[in-house]
């Protein structure tokens, strides 16, 4: 096989598929129970985006208290609840199930299995969240999405044990994902030199969901056990001889592989839809390999750095923590490096320039190397031990890269998948506004907390100080709040208008077409 029809195999530049209509001729028992993989990723992506508007909505409310100093209308507890239960349903109810949904069906596709091996376990591992949800809800919780004992042990109403309980029924739903994307990375029909680089990512996050989900589960079960005082063992409540430094060690060797969780998928995506819009394959395909593995060998042990400025961690560990912490930044560069190489090998086409999924994911890179660089603080010991710890500072960064990356690439997947599901195009200018309304929503709130931080403002606060800069950097982190949500209701229009009115689909939705001076410049030289 020459090398050119090799990189095009195994980086999914081929169209492997056409558009149908899928959503027009589903029934809700097939929506629901049906193990087609093309039915269990349109339920869980439909899931994400109703739970991205409920997690969305908690903000909303909460950044009207904050966009001005002095209460307004909520109080401390309800702030509290409204905070956990948006952080909680946006990182396990929108983000992570939306980017692993895209790759169920992306995987099928790319691969050229047309089935998702497992899909019982996939279908459990969307029901278990869908308890989990519920449960949140109904028990709603306020001790942050961390859960950090004792506090999540002794605050709460008389529900708090679900959110307990939807802790560990996360952990379920979770390992469940993970085993079925384990399963179906090694489905493929040819070798390791030629799988494509979503098998690889699919491969590596999902030992990392299941990896990472054991001390998760762990943590709900005692959290739950110490609520309810069950035998004579205290796992992490002090006041019974429990350990906090136990608790800090378990979630956190969960919390930052949960990092990669959403991340690892959304790199998959564009490694999928970038050759395919561009019409070339990736620059390199075996740094996309190495990175992947480096990923997962560098995600799990370096959870302590998020607690590194306390006693738990110091001397020589902790300084090993940050050696590794910083390392894990090389597979990071090695993926940024090779998509910024691969937009610069050939001149953009046109089509490219116009493409929504296109315009998302280079503003999902942009972003992912904002949040980059910001992280490269969050690493050294000295400045976030006596600087940024606990300040908006941390928020900044990982909203960039949850929602300005991850968040933005599972958008730019659904955008590029929308014609397969629909056979329809969506309304380009609808979903231009959207575009932009994110894009600049999200740079206002992302540069105000990082202000915010700068300027020393705590996080889990519901009131403060009038104190220089403090008022203006909350008004601009709430402005791009509330763009970001007015985006929102363009994407959700757009989505119901486009599936009865927009435009039939071609069979290759995503043609690749050159303007007239790009074709000559790219023509080789007789």
């Amino acid at each position: 096989m020459a090398a050119r029809e090799m990189d095009e195999l195994r980086m999914g530049n081929p169209a492997h598929w056409k558009p149908e209509n899928i959503m027009g001729n589903l029934s809700l028992m097939e929506l629901l129970f049906s193990n087609d993989y093309r039915h269990i990723a349109l339920k869980g992506i439909f899931t994400a985006i109703i739970l991205l508007a409920v997690g969305g909505f908690f903000a909303m409310i909460f950044r009207s208290e904050l966009a001005l100093p002095d209460v307004q209308f909520l109080g401390a507890k309800v702030y509290m609840t409204l905070m956990t239960m948006h952080g909680m349903i946006m990182v396990f109810g929108f983000l992570i199930p939306f980017v692993v949904s895209v790759c169920y069906y992306m995987l099928p596709r790319v691969l050229g299995t047309d089935r998702l091996y497992w899909a019982g376990a996939a279908q459990l591992s969307y029901w278990v969240l869908i308890v989990a949800a519920v449960l949140l809800v109904v028990g709603r919780p306020d001790f942050t999405w961390t859960a950090y004992a004792p506090m999540s042990i002794r605050t709460g109403n008389a529900f708090i044990w679900m959110g307990h309980v939807a802790i560990i029924l996360v952990a379920a739903s979770e390992f469940f994902a993970g085993a079925v994307l384990v399963r179906n990375s090694i489905s493929g029909k040819g070798g390791w030199s030629d799988t494509p680089l979503m098998a690889w990512a699919a491969g590596t996050v999902g030992l990392l969901f299941m990896a990472s989900t054991l001390p998760l589960a762990f943590v709900g079960y005692g959290l739950l056990s110490d609520w309810a005082g069950w035998g004579s063992i205290a796992y992490f409540d002090p006041a019974r001889g429990g350990s906090v430094k136990l608790f800090l060690y378990a979630f956190w060797t969960y919390g930052h592989p949960a990092v990669y969780l959403p991340f690892v998928p959304a790199i998959a995506i564009i490694y999928t839809i970038m050759p395919r819009i561009l019409g070339n394959p990736m620059w390199s395909y075996w740094s996309g390999v190495i990175a992947f593995v480096l990923l997962a060998i560098g995600a799990m042990p370096i959870g302590p750095h998020h607690f590194q400025p306390l006693y738990t961690v110091s001397g020589g560990y902790e300084r090993f923590v940050q050696i590794l912490t910083l390392l894990v930044f090389i597979p990071s560069v090695l993926h940024v490096f090779n998509w910024t190489a691969t937009l610069f090998m050939n001149p953009i086409p046109d089509s490219a320039r116009r493409s929504i999924p296109f315009k998302f994911m280079v503003m999902s890179i942009a972003f992912i190397v904002y949040g980059g660089a910001t992280a490269f603080l969050n690493a050294q010991i000295a400045p976030d031990s006596d600087f940024i710890h606990n300040t908006y500072w941390i928020p900044a960064h990982f909203h960039a890269m949850f929602f300005g990356f991850a968040g933005q690439m599972a958008i730019a997947g659904f955008y590029y998948l929308y014609p397969y599901f629909t056979g329809r195009m969506f309304h380009q200018g609808m979903a231009n506004a959207h575009f932009w309304l994110w894009q600049v929503g999200l740079f206002l709130k992302i540069t105000g907390m990082g202000v915010a931080g700068y300027l020393y403002f705590p996080r889990w606060v519901y009131d403060y100080l009038e104190l220089p800069g403090w008022a203006e950097a909350q008004l601009f982190i709430t402005i791009g709040g509330f763009l970001v949500g007015v985006g929102f209701i363009f994407f959700a229009v757009n989505l119901a208008w486009s599936s009865r009115h927009g435009k039939p689909a071609e069979d290759d939705p995503w043609p690749v077409q050159h303007d007239e001076k790009a074709a000559v410049a790219a023509a080789p030289a007789e």
